[in-house]
């Protein structure tokens, strides 16, 4: 902003600056008399006007100490008033980086045959519930099942995760082996599993049918564990893309593929999305350290422990927004199961591919 000047300022200063000129010569007429006749040894005098000086000059003082004495005053309160704005934002920095806490929902010692908790719906299904009346979420929750799934279905289907991301892996902490597509991880990008394969000569002796008939059946399984959940017609609800098995270890994350630890809302990531599901296959806590699945609430966040064989979903709107802590150590697999009520997205069960196909 411009600063402005005071009109007829330098007539005023002119004026001043004569008067102290006229008055600072008498003065020091004044005082060489005096000094005179104080070395003749007579009796010390005092000029009146060195009189009125002084007195100009100790009424001047108590003035300039006020001055100086607001001046310190104003400065005490501005170092207050920074110190309590640098004590504001460390509270707030220390507030927003403190982790919220933690419910367990299901920990990995325990063996839980179903455990539910319902959680108020968001409105990311408005659109589904007018056009999928018989499947969109009209109760939301989260499910934790122990049992559905075998044990011995779970290994099988670890040893085919292996197997499969054996011929890739992701340069960061991240990778997927997705059945449906064949997408792989492979450095900092995706390859086609198949396609690689077929070109080594390996595919039959990596894959094999009862792989595919394997994993078929385990994900129709957790299909029917939703649609009895949710009162929805099993032949309304679709497995979706993507769907896939993930592996994660504590490596340090090369791209954004890699970072699965922020917050994230799977309705908002993929909008046919109606239920998620997770099918673990390996244990927290022995297989690998962190890596617990967690839901944010606002009263305190609630975890899942991984564990081999336990299946998880949930309704995939804002009411569900999650996060997988950070492995520590070890590797974690998983496989995601994906749902929707858009027969339009729908994908259907994998096959092993004949040459003609890759």
């Amino acid at each position: 902003m411009p600063s402005h000047k005071r009109k007829g300022g330098s007539g005023a200063s002119g004026d001043t600056g004569k008067t102290t000129a006229e008055n600072s010569t008498k003065s020091g007429e004044s005082a060489d008399a005096d000094h005179k006749h104080d070395k003749s040894g007579s009796r010390k005098r005092r000029h009146p006007k060195s009189k009125d000086n002084d007195k100009t000059k100790s009424e001047a003082i108590p003035e300039s100490t006020q001055g100086s004495s607001g001046s310190r005053h104003l400065s005490a309160r501005h170092i207050a008033f920074r110190f309590l704005s640098i004590l504001t934002i460390v509270l707030l920095i220390q507030w927003y980086y403190t982790p919220a806490s933690v419910k367990p929902l299901a920990e990995v010692d325990e063996d839980v045959v179903k455990r539910t908790m319902p959680v108020e719906c968001s409105k990311d299904f408005a659109e589904d519930i007018k056009k999928f009346k018989e499947c969109a979420p009209k109760r939301c929750s989260r499910v934790v099942m122990d049992q559905h799934i075998s044990a011995e279905e779970a290994k099988k289907l670890l040893q085919i995760a292996k197997r499969g991301l054996k011929y890739g892996g992701s340069n960061g902490g991240a990778s997927i082996l997705d059945l449906h597509s064949g997408a792989l991880s492979k450095g900092n990008k995706f390859i086609d599993i198949y396609k690689y394969l077929e070109e080594e000569g390996k595919i039959n002796s990596v894959f094999r049918k009862e792989d595919f008939d394997l994993y078929r059946t385990v994900s129709h399984k957790i299909q029917l564990a939703i649609s009895g959940e949710y009162g929805i017609p099993p032949n309304k609800l679709y497995l979706t893309h993507p769907t896939f098995f993930s592996r994660m270890t504590n490596k340090p994350a090369k791209t954004i593929h890699d970072e699965y630890w922020h917050v994230h809302i799977d309705k908002e990531t993929y909008k046919t999305f109606d239920y998620t599901s997770l099918l673990y296959l390996s244990d927290y806590g022995s297989d690998f350290t962190g890596g617990r699945f967690v839901f944010v609430d606002k009263d305190a966040n609630r975890t899942v422990d991984p564990k081999l064989g336990r299946v998880s979903f949930f309704t995939s709107g804002s009411e569900n927004s999650h996060h997988v802590e950070k492995v520590t150590s070890g590797t974690r697999y998983a496989i995601t199961v994906s749902f929707t009520c858009d027969k339009e997205h729908a994908i259907k069960a994998p096959k092993l591919p004949t040459k003609s196909q890759t």
